[in-house]
């Protein structure tokens, strides 16, 4: 065909997706009805992972029976949760992991010196008191883990105490 100087129609196989579309973007196109998080566009009312690059898809979705029903649920309860990514809740766990590690070290480091065995970390006494009262005092872990864990560190650390005051 081109022999002849006749072109070829313009393809139709063409995608009809917006490539340049973000979540963010189709949240501030459709409001407080949807939210995003870690790059992906989620529903309010059903937490649902929808496909932020068609349009059309939201549109359905949004004018489904489940998500009508789910909505009207949704406005009823007091309490309105979001469903967030593994990567934002991992990120919200290992924000709180240093204080965690702190407690800990500061519970071996008193049983060292009030010389109380770390055995009694096990009696359920003293869990239902740490559970109960300590702030982070149910990440406590068994003796046997506090012995491999933590009591190296505790040890290095008194040694470095010692050290330092013999000087």
């Amino acid at each position: 065909m081109e022999r002849f100087g006749v072109k070829s129609a313009p393809s139709r196989n063409r995608s009809k997706t917006a490539l340049y579309v973000t979540p963010q973007d189709r949240v501030t196109e459709f409001g407080s009805e949807l939210h995003e998080d870690g790059g992906k566009l989620f529903c309010t009312s059903c937490n649902v992972v929808l496909n932020h690059v068609r349009k059309s898809a939201i549109n359905d979705h949004l004018k489904s029976k489940t998500h009508t029903k789910r909505k009207a649920e949704f406005e009823e309860q007091n309490v309105r949760k979001k469903q967030r990514t593994l990567t934002a809740s991992l990120q919200c766990n290992s924000a709180a992991q240093p204080e965690k590690s702190s407690v800990i070290q500061d519970f071996v480091k008193m049983c060292l010196e009030a010389n109380i065995p770390l055995e009694k970390a096990d009696h359920p006494a003293v869990r239902a008191f740490l559970s109960r009262y300590v702030k982070n005092g149910s990440s406590i872990p068994k003796s046997e883990q506090l012995r491999k864990a933590y009591l190296p560190d505790g040890h290095d650390n008194e040694n470095q105490l010692i050290n330092t005051e013999d000087r």
